[in-house]
């Protein structure tokens, strides 16, 4: 092979680092990078923290968990409590008296809620009525299942003890089923309204009955809602109550239903507020009697020295007042009783609120 005259000769160092550069491998730029093949997610990991998968939403872990449960814890309202325990107390006589059954009512579950998940958790087919808290200018729902309306049907029908009410799938509720679960939500809202009275005066007004829950939107999805859930049993038949109250509607009241219980004053002491009371009664207090009032200008006040009369243009019988500090409080006329100058009281001066 001839070698081409313009090219030089290569050296013998030339020569090696040839030979050495044939030996190696070809440069890749992802070598400079460390090695990081071990710290890559697979999309199972990815899942799991990121709240998406099964296992992540069974045990509520996850960030979107961390997310969603922070939008759903709401501040406890102790006497909301008191009140659905006494509603349970008095709708469970009402109910007995409304069926003639042997009825038992319990609460089961009260807790936040976010409306738009409560909505996509009803059990379908149920009726659900839609309540308007009139004193408090908002709504509120109440749900009744299909166990219960389809045995208080059958009590109300004179069904027979001992057997299981027939449940037909896929029909749409009768009239007369609506007409008696109708009866049935005007019974709780009427005991709702006695049950809330100690509290507050308030009249629940049944506003209409839905089938389904697109119909029976009275919030937005993600507005908080408390919600109670009470068990009936009439012999062997029974079901759900769900009454679902937006937090929204019990604003009006939210100072109340924080309270511990029912009268309770925050701050306050009666006590001592008695005591206080008491002892401003038996205080002394100093009344000045006011003869008259002058506007004179500022010159002849600056000519005024010891020895000069005042005149004084109140005459017997003018009202003179009589002032606590600047306050003025009572107005007589001025007498005289024995050796002393005295004011019969005429009337008692009654200040406007606000006024100094």
């Amino acid at each position: 092979m001839i070698a081409n005259e313009d090219e030089p000769a290569a050296t013998p160092a030339d020569a090696g680092e040839t030979a050495a550069d044939a030996d190696d491998p070809p440069f890749d730029p992802s070598m400079l990078l460390p090695d990081s093949t071990s710290d890559i997610l697979g999309q199972d990991e990815i899942d799991s923290l990121l709240g998406l998968g099964v296992q992540a939403r069974r045990d509520e872990s996850g960030i979107e968990s961390l997310v969603n449960s922070a939008t759903i814890t709401y501040e406890r309202l102790p006497l909301l409590e008191v009140a659905f325990d006494r509603l349970v107390r008095i709708l469970t006589t009402s109910l007995r008296n409304f069926t003639s059954e042997n009825v038992e009512l319990s609460l089961d579950d009260a807790n936040s809620i976010r409306f738009g998940e409560y909505l996509e958790s009803l059990p379908l087919p149920a009726m659900i009525a839609v309540f308007r808290a009139v004193e408090w200018d908002n709504y509120g729902l109440i749900t009744i299942d299909s166990p219960l309306i389809y045995s208080i049907v059958d009590v109300l029908l004179g069904g027979r003890r001992g057997t299981t009410p027939m449940r037909i799938e896929g029909r749409p509720f009768t009239s007369i089923e609506r007409v008696l679960v109708e009866r049935l939500v005007r019974l709780v809202l009427q005991e709702m309204s006695n049950a809330f009275e100690p509290l507050s005066k308030v009249e629940f007004r049944h506003e209409r009955l839905e089938t389904s829950p697109r119909f029976a939107a009275i919030a937005r999805p993600t507005n908080a809602c408390v919600l109670f859930r009470m068990r009936v049993d009439m012999d062997d038949r029974g079901g759900k109550i769900e009454i679902l109250l937006p937090y929204a509607t019990l604003e009006p009241v939210r100072d109340l239903l924080l309270q511990m219980f029912m009268g309770e004053k925050f701050g306050q002491d009666s006590i001592w507020e008695t005591h206080l009371a008491r002892e401003i009664m038996v205080t002394d207090v100093e009344l000045e009697a006011l003869l008259e009032e002058q506007t004179v200008p500022l010159s002849q006040i600056l000519q005024l020295s010891v020895g000069m009369t005042l005149p004084l243009h109140a005459r017997p019988g003018d009202l003179v007042t009589l002032r606590c500090g600047h306050v003025p409080m009572l107005r007589g006329t001025i007498g005289r009783v024995g050796e002393h100058i005295a004011i019969q009281v005429e009337e008692r001066i009654r200040r406007q609120l606000g006024e100094p």
